[in-house]
């Protein structure tokens, strides 16, 4: 079994994607348990010694930061932290998501600015391994002071408490760890905000929305490469003295790969009648590569989150320093996730406009597809089922990120709301495939109305591939099954 050792060096998204895909087992570095190890020793001797009260640490939490707290409470004070914040409510993170929490968690507390003690870093890294995974639930986090709520139902098992699911079943953290020869952790000073403080909740959402945006941006260039063929398009549009006189990088990419799953159509080479396209086909360089664009953006600032240190107070070793601060706060990635769930949900858009076109009954198409009309009403359906989709995905782009409302009687009185950014993220996401692989369903439909004609040898493989799981259309048919199926084609095959 390959192993990932967590250390310092730079954890990209694209290795992300390699340790879940691949399956393998996390592991701490040498050099990651050493700077653990020292940080949680330096904050034992600072605290014999600091006279002046450490938030969080000898302090109570939020607006009670004027607390102090006996030493004897130290232990206590983190335990009731991670129970009286055990707030995550709604729907279950999905597992996956959870997953990648732990690693982003037990990223974050590698660095040795954290305070915690090295077993509990190594059990959480036994939770990762063991596939043990915490229930947490998508509501009640602000994404500020860290994603509190969420955080806390994740900690929960450390201690014995809260509720995983190990193996498939769903038991009390208790029974698990009775399962597995395990003893509760016993938090120390500092612990319970080390792993509340954070921002791995909003974080994790991203990072899997990134991964699937990248997949789904694409699955919506070669779609529309399809589309572009049954609709008998132009393929001037995407040539690249176009995208050169407008050098964008994502708009330069689009027109590339289109170019390349069109080579060899015969579909596509052939004569035209008419001088344009609608935008919808004209314009997908500029509209898939903008978002292309907003992906790697967003990318490269999840890296640098999940590459960094967001729980607070900051304990500094070298300099001999306890800082609070407020890296926990979700502004940096919330307004980008909110940018991406824009991002998205215009690919989305100018699908279900594309499939709109294929069922309209011009350029010698049958009105919406239909093999035998009369009778049959054919593929006039899934188009209303994509517009329904694509406004929904309108109401979640208002960005999440606007808002603010002030918590903990005001001390927290500027809240990111990225939690909200990230779970609205991922549903957009949802959605968008959906709408892509009703795109898929029209057109291959399409295609066959084209022949004897030929389109590309990489567009007609695709094609039959997906003809192995969805029929071609020739009666009415009961159509949902087939439009799940088209998902489960997109979720399935490797692009």
């Amino acid at each position: 079994m390959e192993v990932h050792h967590i250390s310092s060096d730079w954890l990209s998204i694209n290795r992300v994607e390699e340790i879940v895909e691949k399956g393998m087992k996390l592991a701490l570095s040498d050099g990651a348990r050493e700077k653990i190890d020292r940080c949680r020793k330096y904050l034992d001797e600072k605290m014999l010694t600091q006279k002046e009260p450490i938030y969080g640490i000898t302090t109570g939490f939020g607006s009670l930061c004027n607390i102090s707290i006996d030493a004897t409470q130290l232990s206590e004070l983190q335990r009731n932290l991670v129970m009286s914040h055990s707030c995550s409510i709604g729907e279950r993170v999905p597992s996956d998501v959870v997953k990648l929490m732990l690693l982003t968690k037990i990223q974050s507390l590698s660095y040795g600015h954290s305070g915690v003690q090295l077993a509990t870093v190594e059990r959480l890294v036994d939770f990762y391994n063991n596939d043990i995974l915490p229930l947490v639930y998508r509501q009640g986090s602000l994404g500020a002071s860290g994603d509190l709520a969420p955080l806390a139902n994740l900690s929960l098992p450390l201690i014995g408490l809260g509720e995983v699911e190990f193996h498939g079943e769903v038991m009390p953290a208790a029974e698990m760890l009775s399962r597995m020869g395990w003893e509760p952790i016993s938090l120390r000073s500092k612990e319970g905000l080390a792993l509340l403080n954070g921002t791995q909740f909003m974080s994790s959402f991203g990072v899997w929305s990134v991964i699937e945006a990248r997949k789904l941006s694409r699955w919506a260039d070669k779609i529309a490469s399809l589309s572009l063929d049954a609709f008998d398009g132009r393929i001037e549009p995407f040539m690249p003295q176009i995208q050169q006189v407008r050098p964008h990088p994502g708009q330069i990419a689009t027109g590339e790969a289109v170019r390349g799953y069109l080579a060899g159509s015969e579909l596509i080479a052939r004569p035209k009648k008419h001088v344009q396209d609608p935008y919808s086909f004209r314009c997908v360089p500029q509209v898939h590569g903008a978002a292309k664009d907003t992906i790697e953006y967003v990318a490269r600032v999840l890296e640098t989150e999940i590459n960094s240190v967001t729980d607070n107070p900051t304990i500094f070793p070298d300099d001999d320093v306890v800082i609070s601060a407020g890296n926990f706060h979700g502004e940096p990635i919330a307004l980008p996730m909110d940018f991406l769930a824009v991002a998205l949900s215009e690919l989305a858009n100018i699908s279900e406009r594309r499939t709109y076109k294929l069922i309209a009954g011009v350029r010698e198409l049958p009105s919406f597809l239909v093999a035998n009309p009369g009778v049959n009403s054919g593929f006039m359906i899934p188009q209303y089922a994509a517009a329904s989709i694509v406004s929904r995905n309108k109401g979640l782009c208002w960005p999440a990120s606007c808002d603010s409302i002030p918590s903990s009687q005001g001390q927290e009185d500027h809240v990111s709301m990225g939690s909200n950014a990230a779970t609205k993220l991922y549903e957009v996401v949802g959605n968008t495939r959906r709408v892509l692989a009703i795109e898929l369903f029209n057109a291959a439909q399409a295609l066959e109305f084209r022949r004897p004609l030929k389109s590309s040898p990489v567009i007609e493989a695709m094609v039959a591939d997906y003809r192995r799981e969805v029929p071609f259309i020739e009666n009415d048919t009961v159509m949902y099954p087939l439009i799940n199926r088209s998902i489960d084609f997109i979720c399935n095959t490797a692009i």
